[in-house]
């Protein structure tokens, strides 16, 4: 019997301390974590939370030093901060909820060799997580920190000075490298394509950091309108505040394009058939080398390069709709013109289409000596008929089920889209390259450069 006694009392020492080690690790890993939070609510309290604040979790930042930081390139060289961040909700035992938050920070790097020039990613210090953490829990207790009930709090939040300003620059600027809370700098994140242009969100941050901005800057303020001469002074400090934005406006590149609506893919070649490197969203800017009347070249990031219809670009305001380099490309509306249109059952054997009445728009060259166009002609003026038919195959989609395009001529060939297809395709579901994945070819290798047969 004792030796039984003693043997549950070892047992019960063992789990004792294999309990006090678990909790001790899960406590360590916790406070290593500054960008992990536990709070008591729960998970979808938290979620709706997060839904309320969610016009802080992207925007400017007006300094990049105390943000971020860069192992390849001094900070500045750095401009166009911005952030954006991303939450993870978990529910954990007794109702509570796990925050994870990472922040991602990119900035256009000028080099002094123009080609090595782009958009790159920065190492959040952690300071950004920090504060969307304390933000949450703010929004969490009731406090207004994007315009709630407290009106305390809300006449407390200054946003931070613009790029450039003189008065409160030095207030404001953290120390380099280290986070709000101590917390030292996080993983680097990771990124497929450039970032977009984010909203420019002021007033973003905590309320207890922006209420200490804003009491130093007061102070400030204060000292200085005591001081003889204060009234000379605040006159150079605005006439130094407009001359640096008139040297920051005047250094902003005159060679950027803006992508004008998410999902547009940009391609490896100008071609409608070309391989998408990646969907940019509205507002990406990128670097134009050049351009013909149907595409545009543009810098993606260092030497990487890539192709986007003209179309979908906001070009710079120094160059005239319309206008094309000096040695322009040939044009697929000066090569081919529709003679008739149609319509009649769907002359083929294509699933999609087999047995239905479909709208034929047959096409010719508009001058026959000339020489084989090429498939990339065909398919940028099929695709301005698929455009332009469309409307109507949207109003008689019980009547007719897709549009073919058939290339009258000897190195002719013929191009079909059922409408489901179009459909998602104007919608920006699908981008060109994988629309003509989804379209009958016959035959196929008259549409692709390479000579292979095209998908069917």
């Amino acid at each position: 019997m004792k030796s039984r006694r003693e043997f549950r009392r070892a047992c019960a020492a063992v789990l004792f301390a294999a309990v006090v080690a678990s909790c001790s690790a899960t406590w360590s890993r916790a406070q290593a974590n500054g960008n992990e939070r536990t709070f008591p609510q729960s998970k979808a309290t938290v979620e709706k939370a997060l839904k309320e604040m969610q016009a802080a979790t992207a925007g400017r930042l007006p300094l990049l030093d105390g943000f971020a930081t860069s192992a390849d390139h001094p900070l500045e060289r750095y401009q166009r901060g911005y952030y954006q961040s991303k939450f993870q909700v978990t529910a954990a035992p007794f109702g509570e909820s796990i925050v994870r938050v990472s922040v991602q920070v990119t900035a256009w790097y000028a080099d002094p060799v123009a080609a090595r020039s782009g958009y790159q990613v920065l190492t959040s210090n952690g300071r950004l997580e920090a504060d969307l953490l304390d933000q949450l829990a703010d929004q969490l207790a009731g406090k207004s920190v994007l315009g709630g009930t407290s009106s305390q709090a809300t006449s407390s939040r200054k946003p931070f000075p613009s790029e450039g300003s003189v008065s409160g620059q030095s207030s404001s600027k953290p120390a380099s490298g280290q986070s709000s809370s101590g917390k030292t700098d996080q993983a680097e994140p990771t990124i497929s394509a450039p970032v977009p242009r984010l909203p420019d969100t002021r007033g973003g941050f905590s309320s207890s950091l922006a209420q200490g901005l804003a009491e130093q800057e007061k102070a400030d303020t204060h000292t200085e309108e005591n001081k003889p001469g204060a009234r000379g002074q605040n006159s150079l400090q605005v006439e130094a505040q407009s001359l640096e934005e008139i040297l920051k406006n005047q250094a902003h590149p005159n060679n950027l394009v803006a992508v004008k609506k998410n999902g547009t893919p940009v391609v490896t070649s100008p071609s409608l058939t070309a391989k998408a490197l990646f969907m940019a969203s509205a507002h990406d800017e990128f670097e134009m080398l050049d351009f013909n009347r149907d595409w545009v070249h543009v810098r993606v990031s260092g030497l990487s390069r890539g192709w986007i219809w003209r179309n979908n670009l906001e070009m710079p305001e120094s160059i005239p709709e319309g206008d094309v380099p000096a040695s322009p490309v040939p044009v697929a509306a000066e090569r081919f013109h529709v003679t008739r249109e149609e319509t009649a059952p769907f002359p083929g054997d294509w699933a999609p289409l087999r047995g239905k009445n479909v709208k034929i728009v047959s096409v010719e060259k508009i001058n026959e000596s000339e020489k084989d166009a090429g498939p990339q002609l065909k398919l940028e003026f099929a695709k301005s008929v698929l455009d332009k038919d469309y409307t109507e195959l949207a109003q008689k989609a019980l009547e007719l089920s897709g549009i073919v395009v058939v290339f009258d001529s000897v190195d002719g060939g013929m191009i079909a889209a059922a409408f489901p297809t179009l459909q998602q395709w104007k919608a920006g579901k699908l981008s060109d390259a994988a629309l003509w994945h989804q379209c009958f070819f016959d035959p196929p290798e008259t549409f692709n450069e390479s000579g292979a047969p095209a998908s069917q």
